[in-house]
């Protein structure tokens, strides 16, 4: 049964993109166990997802505000504890940032995440054992959902994405939501993605 570490640590959004490379995952590799490293503020998200089985929860924004705090490093080893308990037979960096290669490289496991041309910062590329071409241009759930088809060698999904969330609908709640709906997002954590007054 292969060992699977997902480095996908936030923002909300991106964390949610992520949720269908775990259902594209366990229906290629039936037997694999997967688990994922997220920042604390999202850490319910992927526990939603049936599939994942350890969430393991990073501080990387509170920490490098109190970078020289002992606390702060005690925390650090700790993480490093976590992300090294299980050996892992993959670690997969959907993220593509110099602080996700860092946490993969902290892994028991080789990493792989995307090259040097497609990751959102070169310099993380250097930090996997191999990596891969994604093209920038598509859209975040496919750059995702690629990668690790392309990391694991089973076929790039073309199916509508699945992102594993089960909700229980009453007779009530089910009445009142039409065929077709959509879910709206009005928060953000960064002030340059908020509406101008």
């Amino acid at each position: 049964m292969p060992n699977i570490l997902l480095i996908k640590t936030s923002s909300l959004g991106d964390v949610v993109h992520n949720l269908p490379v775990v259902s594209d995952i366990v229906r290629h590799v039936p037997d694999a166990h997967v688990d994922w490293v997220v920042e604390e503020n999202y850490a319910d998200v992927p526990a939603l997802h049936p599939a994942v089985e350890h969430v393991i929860p990073t501080a990387l924004r509170r920490w490098r505000r109190r970078l020289l705090a002992p606390a702060t490093w005690r925390e650090i080893a700790r993480l490093r504890e976590a992300i090294r308990r299980r050996r892992y037979d993959l670690v997969i960096d959907t993220q593509g940032l110099l602080k996700s290669a860092l946490l993969a490289a902290l892994a028991a496991g080789p990493s792989v995440g995307q090259d040097r041309t497609s990751a959102r910062e070169p310099l993380a590329a250097w930090f996997y054992r191999r990596t891969f071409r994604v093209a920038r241009d598509l859209h975040a759930v496919v750059r995702n959902r690629e990668l690790a088809a392309r990391a694991l060698g089973y076929p790039v999904p073309v199916t509508p994405p699945d992102y594993g969330l089960r909700v229980a609908m009453n007779a009530d709640t089910a009445a009142t939501l039409p065929a077709r709906y959509a879910a709206c997002f009005h928060g953000t954590s960064r002030e340059e993605k908020r509406w101008r007054d």
